[in-house]
């Protein structure tokens, strides 16, 4: 079997606690040697300063590759890049370009009125400073904004063209889900890597409520897994399977690199990986 690249999403901590888990996580997944790991925002940019001060500190204590994310709510373009510049200046080349979600009790996204109006206009300015690598993301399932599926690789293909490297997607419970979606994103020309987003599912009820938020089906076979597996207190069990199997039929459908949202739990994100043949490289470096 292929072994594939991994990459690990994180987010920034909210306080002491926080900062050990994701410490903790950090020690526990960086031996698997990630081609880069991504620390998030909150709704609102309501985390900008604790994914700038994480990513800092990740940049220089763990040897990691570390790409941060940016969006584009509630701040000027000014204040936007110049966050960016900070982070280049810090040696942190990698970012995750989102427009955002609004923040909570918003009915949408408002553009600031001197911001960035959506994401293409944020990869464009990234993309002009020649300062970083841009990855963006990508809806297998329909967005909850968006007309139709045609309509999200449509969008794909505009940030692609205004100068992003990569596409990750949001997560999905099938791989078929992901597989054609790839073929629709080929027939539109799309060539940039989209890389699929997993999420291990660490909790079904939490995981539900965050599908149903983000507009992501779930199909009745899965809610019914979960249902008997929890009767039975099988629900890790069933989870590792259900990841690994979907993953597996991924690879072999020759994907190359998967993106795991770790919720800053990484026990099971480390297991899948176990099972996909990803192994330890080594020891974290520099831990004070």
């Amino acid at each position: 079997m292929t072994v594939p690249a991994v990459s690990f999403e994180f987010f920034p901590p909210r306080d002491l606690a926080g900062s050990f888990r994701l410490w903790d996580t950090v020690q526990v997944l960086a031996p698997l040697d990630p081609r880069f790991v991504s620390v998030t925002y909150g709704a609102g940019g309501t985390t900008r300063e604790l994914t700038r001060d994480a990513v800092a500190t990740l940049h220089k204590s763990s040897g990691l590759k570390v790409a941060a994310h940016l969006t584009c709510v509630n701040a000027s373009r000014e204040e936007t890049l110049g966050i960016a510049g900070e982070f280049a200046k810090a040696g942190v080349n990698d970012i995750v370009a989102l427009r955002g979600d609004p923040p909570k009790g918003a009915d949408g996204f408002t553009a600031h009125e001197a911001g960035f109006r959506d994401s293409c206009e944020l990869i464009s300015a990234l993309a002009d400073s020649g300062d970083f690598t841009i990855r963006v993301g990508a809806y297998p399932d329909k967005h909850p904004e968006a007309a139709d599926e045609a309509a999200d690789v449509e969008w794909l293909k505009r940030k692609i063209d205004a100068g992003a490297d990569e596409a990750l997607t949001q997560f999905f419970f099938e791989a078929e889900t992901f597989l054609r979606f790839r073929d629709r994103c080929a027939k539109a020309g799309i060539t940039a890597p989209i890389t699929p987003g997993i999420l291990p599912i660490e909790n079904w009820k939490g995981t539900r409520n965050f599908a149903r938020r983000c507009g992501t089906p779930i199909p009745a076979w899965v809610e019914e897994a979960f249902a008997t597996a929890e009767r039975d207190n099988r629900q890790d069990l069933l989870a590792t399977t259900l990841c690994t199997e979907m993953c597996d039929t991924l690879i072999g459908e020759g994907v190359d690199a998967l993106h795991f949202y770790t919720l800053n739990k990484p026990e099971l994100t480390r297991d899948v990986c176990f099972a996909l043949g990803v192994t330890p490289k080594g020891t974290l470096e520099n831990v004070a």
